[in-house]
């Protein structure tokens, strides 16, 4: 017989935190788009399809409220994504690493359900119980198999209460614990034999999970369980441009919680480090005359964010407080060099062959000269 899963209140988020949940950051865009959004919505959504995409790439309402975008890429990518969500089939994004995966992830939840928190993080060592429920040991111990002594998953608290459950890193899971999906989004039930019971899912549920198959200890989703997702692919930023602006604002952002200076005053450091990941990343300089080899690593866009934030922060602490190439040599040399052995002489040839030769680039070339040695 179906069992109910009481749901959870989420404590009040302090103004403290140093990366609050997407819910209450963006909670004020959030409560303006519901106001403004009069179009139909899908049961237990808090946003329209259309409002939950503009809450992802921005816009301006029509009270003059402005959205900021949380996503730069192509639009019908997330049409496709919040589409998805609206219909049976659950939601796999797939994609390199570094290209905002869990970050659209987090804000579609947040959009769609209004708590992006249900969440199984996928790792090498994430059991079934994860995934569809624990058991209280000492309540198990003293009543034995009981409702009061279920301690209900992430996706179990998502299917009782029609919200939207996020998995990260899917292939990163064992095989036959990534299985445990597949009655889950089939059937829209998650059976309970240890009560002779179940939880069936209600209007709203959903799943979105994030995957990719670039790192190491992938494990290959089953065709049954893939036939169970719509698959959108998020690709790496299309041009310089709009990476530079992808990192410009969340570095922006991370940069206002930390204390660290604007981003403004570095904004030419970030278009250097962003060359420098995409001409590596791409084997070809930015002017197509230079082929050049690439390194171990991916240099995703998150990688260059890290890279300025660790800059800004070193800039703040121990300079006066404007990003310079000094400030983000190092953090540059560690993200190429992820392999010593092979990734080293890619770095000391990249640097010789383009950096030393490109003008404007000899702050650049000297700090990263000093910092290789």
């Amino acid at each position: 017989m179906p069992v109910s899963v009481e749901p959870t209140t989420a404590p009040s988020t302090p103004a403290e935190v140093l990366r609050p949940h997407a819910e209450d950051a963006f909670g004020a865009e959030l409560a303006a788009l519901a106001v403004q959004d009069d179009r139909p919505r899908p049961a237990r959504w808090r946003l329209s399809p259309w409002a939950v995409a503009t809450y992802l790439l921005g816009g301006t309402l029509p009270d003059g409220t402005v959205i900021t975008p949380k996503y730069v890429g192509p639009r019908r990518v997330v049409e496709v994504a919040v589409s998805t969500l609206a219909t049976d089939r659950a939601l796999l994004l797939l994609g390199v690493p570094g290209t905002a995966k869990t970050w659209v992830s987090e804000h579609l939840a947040a959009a769609v359900s209004g708590d992006s928190t249900l969440l199984v993080q996928g790792t090498a060592g994430t059991p079934e119980e994860a995934i569809r429920y624990g058991w209280n040991y000492a309540q198990l111990l003293a009543r034995g198999p009981s409702r009061e002594a279920l301690v209900p998953s992430p996706v179990m608290r998502a299917m009782a209460e029609g919200m939207t459950a996020r998995v990260e890193e899917l292939t990163r899971i064992p095989a036959d614990v990534q299985d445990t999906l597949i009655t889950v989004l089939s059937e829209k039930t998650l059976p309970i034999p240890e009560l002779g019971q179940e939880v069936q899912a209600v209007g709203g549920f959903n799943l979105i999970a994030t995957a990719n198959d670039r790192d190491r200890g992938v494990n290959e989703l089953s065709s049954a369980l893939r036939r169970r997702f719509n698959t959108v692919v998020l690709p790496l930023p299309e041009s310089a441009e709009a990476e530079v602006e992808i990192v410009t604002r969340r570095v922006d952002q991370i940069g206002r919680s930390l204390d660290l200076p604007p981003v403004p005053v570095g904004v030419d450091e970030i278009r250097r480090v962003v060359t420098v990941f995409r001409e590596l990343r791409d084997g070809l300089t930015s002017d197509g005359r230079t082929k050049v080899k690439s390194p171990s690593g991916t240099l995703s866009t998150a990688e260059a964010i890290s890279v300025v934030t660790g800059g800004l922060a070193l800039s703040a602490h121990f300079g006066d407080g404007v990003l310079r190439p000094g400030d983000i040599a190092a953090g540059v040399l560690g993200a190429v060099v992820r392999d010593p052995a092979t990734d080293r002489v890619v770095w000391q040839e990249y640097l010789e062959t383009v950096v030393r030769e490109r003008e404007g680039w000899q702050d650049f070339y000297r700090a990263c000269r000093e910092i290789s040695a």
